[in-house]
């Protein structure tokens, strides 16, 4: 079996509250870090959400 390409990779809001969504992203297409917008509950906003890698 050939290993797979994909990554986890964390959402981090940039809101500064500390939630975070786990994602998977193929380093092979997307190149740059990835920006998502999403919905951050602690603030109950839509804001920007920035790739960071898992510790």
């Amino acid at each position: 079996m050939a290993k797979s390409n994909i990554l986890k990779i964390r959402l981090v809001s940039t809101a500064d509250t500390g939630y975070f969504y786990v994602t998977k992203k193929n380093p092979k297409t997307l190149t740059e870090k990835m920006v998502k917008r999403k919905y951050d509950p602690k603030i109950r906003k839509h804001v920007d959400f920035k790739e960071a890698k898992i510790k």
